[in-house]
């Protein structure tokens, strides 16, 4: 049996994989009902409804499945599910929008607002890949814990209409 935490994390992460499912549905113009057609088990609109709401959990092949229909990688569905959900943050490639960096007003991570601008003179569509590795040479850099780092980076994650050009930057 889980216990209360589990469950909480369980939850957490349902809900947000439910929400990047249903994120890259709307991305894709596909209203539910238009999208359970194109699945090859025939799950229902509100089976569908229940999993982009995380009142059903994914197993590991519906993952799959409702990722080709969508067109999308499994693995970057779970990641950014996991960077908006703010779990396992030290273990995921974290996606983080420069420009949003920039705006924020952190005096902790200020910083790290030089870096945001070099950055961005390479990078055409401001947004970065930060693998764990490059995540703990900024913390130690700053100062910083890279669990820290981390959870700060993670509020970055690029919005839906950020993520139109799919090519990201690798720290």
């Amino acid at each position: 049996m889980m216990d209360t935490e589990d469950e909480e994390t369980a939850r957490a992460v349902a809900r947000a994989l439910g929400d990047e499912l249903r994120r890259a549905r709307e991305a894709g113009g596909w209203s539910r009902a238009q999208f359970v057609v194109r699945l090859p088990s025939g799950i229902g609109d509100r089976t569908l409804l229940a999993y982009e709401h995380g009142l059903r959990h994914l197993t590991i092949l519906r993952l799959l499945e409702l990722s080709e229909a969508l067109g999308v990688y499994p693995q970057d569905v779970l990641g950014k599910a996991l960077q908006r959900a703010r779990i396992h943050l030290q273990n995921l490639v974290l996606l983080v929008d420069l420009r949003r960096l920039l705006r924020d007003g952190s005096y902790k991570f200020r910083p790290l607002s030089q870096w945001a601008k070099n950055r961005l003179n390479d990078v055409p569509n401001g947004i970065v890949e930060l693998p764990p590795a490059a995540v703990r040479e900024l913390a130690a850099f700053l100062g910083s814990t890279q669990q820290d780092l981390a959870r700060y980076l993670a509020k970055f994650l690029p919005e839906p209409s950020d993520d139109d050009d799919q090519s990201y930057e690798v720290m």
